[in-house]
């Protein structure tokens, strides 16, 4: 990704990308605000950094009594960063990057302002406001990451660790947060705050791969039968699915066997095992959780591509 944009503007592709960037640096300044900062919790990243700075240097600036502006104390990180990291790494951060993290900051303290009651959390249940501030978070960087921006900060810092290291990135970026979680129990001395703060790391994360991936509730079957035939029958003529013929042999009777292996919903799942059921008791059946369906009857691998 150079650092100037590829797509053309204007155009619908442009249009969506940089609604997803607006919508989703929105609902992630929400989760910031309403959830997340009024209980002082850190979860990584330059705006976890921003909330202990911004608890710390309360009553010390005159502008701002209630300490530096979370959203401002970001920006100022992210933009050296994002200038180190194209100088270190070569132009990988778009301009996606930069509108993501300005939108980002603005939105955070201007909600912050117009809120009449400032820091103080929407809900006072810590654990109630996790779950749900985890959620937005992982809601609003899911949209920005659609839009093939990245949301800057730790991640860069990551990443340049990881050029001279070699280290896996992932880890890289569970490191980096990590230490600036523990960042959070050092500056406020409260051992919750940690405990809290990965707990938001873990939801936003499993929000973001359900943001990107979506939600999928097919299942893949393999199976092992001597009613293979009739199995195929009922796929193919009653539950108009497709599926493959895998060969195999048996490792005790030496006996080649054919599987079938095919993607249903959980609905066709239970019609199938009870087909199965009343053909073949005897049947050998694997069924599998799926992340992602690309190809002829469910999403389109080339619509996937184009998307992003």
């Amino acid at each position: 990704m150079t650092f100037l944009t590829k797509d053309k503007i204007f155009s619908k592709k442009w249009l969506i990308d940089y609604f997803y960037i607006l919508l989703g640096s929105f609902i992630l300044a929400v989760g910031f605000v309403f959830f997340i900062t009024p209980h002082k919790i850190v979860p990584g990243g330059v705006y976890g950094i921003a909330i202990v700075v911004h608890y710390l240097t309360e009553n010390l600036f005159y502008l701002w009594p209630e300490g530096f502006p979370i959203g401002l104390f970001g920006l100022l990180l992210n933009v050296p960063l994002t200038i180190a990291g194209i100088r270190i790494l070569g132009p990988k951060f778009g301009v996606k990057t930069v509108v993501g993290f300005v939108l980002t900051s603005v939105f955070m303290d201007t909600i912050t302002i117009l809120r009449p009651d400032g820091d103080l959390p929407l809900v006072q249940d810590v654990l109630l406001s996790c779950v749900f501030g985890g959620v937005l978070l992982g809601f609003g960087l899911g949209l920005i990451f659609k839009s093939r921006a990245t949301s800057g900060g730790s991640d860069i810092i990551a990443m340049m660790i990881a050029k001279y290291t070699r280290l896996p990135l992932g880890k890289l970026m569970i490191y980096v947060d990590s230490v600036i979680v523990l960042f959070g129990l050092l500056a406020f001395r409260d051992w919750a705050i940690p405990l809290y703060s990965w707990i938001v790391i873990y939801i936003t994360g499993k929000v973001i791969d359900l943001t990107i991936d979506g939600a999928n509730y097919n299942k893949a079957m393999m199976i092992v039968s001597k009613a293979h035939e009739e199995i195929r029958d009922k796929l193919v003529l009653d539950l108009e699915r497709g599926g493959t013929y895998l060969r195999g042999e048996g490792m005790f009777t030496g006996q080649e066997k054919q599987i079938i292996y095919t993607v249903l919903s959980r609905r066709e799942v239970a019609i199938l095992e009870e087909f199965i059921s009343n053909i073949d008791p005897d049947a050998f059946i694997t069924i599998m959780d799926t992340k992602e369906i690309l190809g002829e009857g469910f999403n389109s691998l080339q619509q996937k591509t184009n998307d992003h």
